[in-house]
């Protein structure tokens, strides 16, 4: 990843956690920043083709954006990626240990990446965490 990106590190399967991390990777990569979003363990399973499993919400503001005109973290994530130049990767070992084939995950995600070369690549780019 250039110098300036923004490397995005998503583990929690919580609905604001998911719900934070899109909107940080959409508005950044529309805004014109090359994004990296690192797809693992508990987030991982919301990115299966066909999944319309509900991420539970934390506390409150996600009980309350259930009730409002938010876009699905699922969309967002897509829009970054259509919309600007966003890649959004699986872990590989979570995979691995989920059991999950890479033909099974949404087409709008790239190769598996392991923690080693997402961070390799992250080296020089803003790296947030959800």
């Amino acid at each position: 990843m250039e110098q300036g990106g923004i490397s995005i590190l998503v583990v929690s399967g919580a609905l604001e956690r998911l719900q934070m991390a899109a909107m940080v990777a959409s508005v950044g990569a529309v805004s014109g920043n090359a994004v990296t979003v690192f797809l693992s363990m508990n987030a991982l399973p919301y990115f299966l083709k066909g999944s319309v499993a509900a991420a539970p919400p934390e506390g409150p503001f996600g009980e309350l954006m259930a009730g409002k005109n938010v876009p699905a973290f699922r969309t967002l994530f897509e829009q970054a990626v259509e919309l600007g130049d966003a890649k959004l990767h699986p872990c590989s070992m979570a995979m691995d240990v989920l059991g999950i084939a890479q033909d099974t995950l949404l087409p709008h995600l790239g190769a598996p990446l392991g923690l080693t070369k997402f961070l390799h690549d992250a080296r020089h780019t803003q790296v947030w965490s959800f």
